[in-house]
């Protein structure tokens, strides 16, 4: 049974058999989507994968989503640059009051990925990116609220977080800058977080974030697609696949009362061909979400590279040791369909049997044995997604 939200602990203590500072059971019943939470020592003796000087470097790279935010105390004005960058920028910055954001990261360096398997007790789709921050004394974003479940990582130095946990804060947003920052901000909690120590905010937490010095801090977000998102995406699948055929109808027409009105009887008519696009069929919005949830909308995508090599060679190599590594904007999910499995892998679809779309969805990288353990069907699908730049040597 659940506590009162008022009754559970806000701060925790992490141990090694529960980073979470509890099962993740009871943060999922307790705290996923009701409650901010303070882990402590939540990744213990954490160094960082990365470093400022790295991070910088992948900011000037094209195809890299970038910010840079920096903060005029004197006039309290915000500017906001994007990137690319170039590389003679960063040493003439100041020493203080600005931020360098980049998304994605986990896309361009395994380690950062490899974080992500602490949070496998999430629907991997569900997670959307690990944003990496930079942050010289006093850099800043501004206070703000999300939409969406944040994880935040401290992973070097020292950052002062205030959070905002009360029922209904205001969220009214300042019109004179570039960024949604909030224009009244009364922090209820006040803590500094150093290396390993994690803050978890559900949606619309007000929340300021600001160094305390040099410091980087890894945003684990989540993907929460708006409602209107959704609804418009579904709608044009659905209106893109719609047969010519169905349309609107009244072959039961009466005798007009009022040739100008729209009656009760034309509003019927209209919710039937409305109804004829199957809207509540659930194998069909099940397929339409899968192909949704697994295309990403930011920069990067797996392309067709010039793979000529005929499958035979392919599996050859495997066998002498080569491997095969899952493109990483490449994302997948499944789902039980009613002959087996589909898997939905950057926006298509494949029926498999469902051994297949699980073991395909959970590998980021297959060798010899675990192709091997594929089924026949399963290896056509990875050989197809081969083709298709979904994987490399």
């Amino acid at each position: 049974m659940a506590k009162p939200k008022s009754a559970l602990p806000i701060e925790v203590d992490a141990t090694r058999q529960q980073p979470l500072g509890m099962p993740a059971e009871d943060f999922l019943r307790d705290y996923w989507q009701k409650k901010p939470l303070l882990i402590r020592n939540a990744f213990p003796d954490f160094v960082s994968p990365i470093s400022p000087e790295d991070l910088a470097g992948l900011a000037c790279e094209d195809g890299v989503l970038a910010r840079i935010v920096a903060h005029e105390r004197e006039h309290d004005r915000w500017l906001l640059r994007h990137g690319p960058f170039p590389e003679d920028m960063f040493p003439t910055l100041p020493q203080h009051d600005w931020t360098l954001l980049v998304q994605d990261v986990d896309k361009w360096d395994a380690d950062i990925a490899a974080l992500l398997l602490a949070f496998g007790f999430l629907p991997r789709w569900r997670i959307d990116d690990v944003m990496v921050s930079f942050a010289a004394p006093g850099g800043s974003v501004g206070a703000h609220v999300d939409q969406y479940d944040v994880f935040l990582l401290q992973a070097q130095g020292h950052r002062r977080w205030q959070i905002d946990d009360r029922p209904d804060p205001p969220v009214h947003f300042r019109l004179d800058a570039e960024l949604k920052l909030l224009q009244r901000f009364d922090p209820t909690h006040d803590w500094v977080l150093g290396p390993g120590d994690m803050l978890y905010l559900p949606p619309g937490v007000p929340h300021h974030g600001v160094a305390e010095d040099a410091c980087l801090t890894f945003s684990i977000g989540m993907r929460a697609p708006a409602a209107a998102e959704l609804l418009g995406d579904f709608v044009d699948t659905l209106a893109a696949d719609a047969d010519e055929s169905l349309r609107y109808r009244d072959p039961d027409l009466a005798p007009a009362k009022d040739p100008n009105e729209i009656d009760d009887e034309a509003m019927r008519r209209v919710v039937e061909a409305l109804n004829a696009l199957r809207m509540n069929d659930t194998e069909r919005l099940g397929d339409w979400f899968g192909r949704f949830i697994t295309l990403y909308r930011s920069a990067g995508q797996a392309v067709p590279g010039e793979q000529t090599r005929s499958r035979i060679e392919i599996e050859w190599d495997l066998q002498q040791g080569a491997a095969l590594q899952r493109h990483p904007w490449t994302r997948m999910a499944w789902r039980k369909a009613a002959r087996g499995a589909i898997l939905y892998a950057a926006g298509q679809d494949h029926a498999l049997p469902v051994r297949d779309a699980q073991r395909i969805a959970a590998a980021d990288r297959f060798d010899s044995r675990s192709y091997a353990a594929l089924s026949e069907s399963g290896r056509d699908v990875v050989y197809e997604l081969l083709l298709g730049g979904h994987y490399s040597w």
